[in-house]
C-alpha cells in the first residue's frame, strides 16, 4: 500500500484519535471521534468540557494526537500503521460560521451523534496540524508534510 493510500485510510477509515493535551501544566489524554476537515489540513474533534482533557482545547494550546489501526490477537504490534501529528488548537466560537461548517462535517461522519451538536457543555475544535509522522510498519516510517493532509479532503 502506498503511503498516500495509508494516510488516506488511516485520517478516513478511522473514527477515533488518542488526544494529548496539557491541562495545566500536567499532561492529559483522552479518545476522541474525530473527522478529516477538507479545507485542512486539520482535524474537527467535539468534547464535553467535563472531560479532563478538554481543558486543554483553548485556543492557540498545543497538541498530539495518535491515529492508529485497531490491534488485536496475531498483529504483530510493532506493524501496527499509524499516524502521529502535532499541532496548535482552534477553538471555535459557539455559533460563529467556524462552528458551524465545522458541526457540517461532524455531522457527515457522524450522523448518529447529531444530538451531541445541541449539548452545552460540548465544544468544537479544529486541530490544525503542523506536521506529522506516518508509520507503515516495522522500520517504514517518514515524516509527513502537512499539505499532504490537505490534499485528501
Amino acid at each position: 500500500m502506498s503511503d498516500i493510500v495509508l494516510l488516506r485510510s488511516l485520517l478516513t477509515d478511522c473514527r477515533v484519535l488518542v488526544l494529548a493535551v496539557l491541562d495545566g501544566t500536567a499532561p492529559a489524554i483522552g479518545l476522541l471521534p474525530f473527522a478529516l476537515d477538507p479545507s485542512g489540513p486539520a482535524l474537527i474533534v467535539h468534547a464535553s468540557a467535563l472531560a479532563r482533557h478538554s481543558r486543554g482545547l483553548w485556543d492557540g494550546a498545543p497538541f498530539d494526537a495518535l491515529v492508529a489501526r485497531p490491534e488485536g490477537p496475531g498483529i504483530d504490534p510493532f506493524r501496527i500503521p499509524r499516524l502521529t501529528v502535532r499541532g496548535r488548537v482552534v477553538a471555535l466560537a459557539p455559533g460563529s460560521g467556524e462552528e458551524q461548517a465545522a458541526h457540517a462535517i461532524w455531522s457527515a461522519r457522524f450522523p448518529d451523534a447529531r444530538g451531541l451538536l445541541g449539548f452545552g457543555d460540548f465544544r468544537t475544535s479544529r486541530l490544525e496540524i503542523e506536521r506529522g509522522r506516518l508509520v507503515a510498519g516495522f522500520a517504514a516510517a517518514r515524516d509527513v508534510d502537512p499539505e499532504e493532509i490537505r490534499h485528501l479532503g
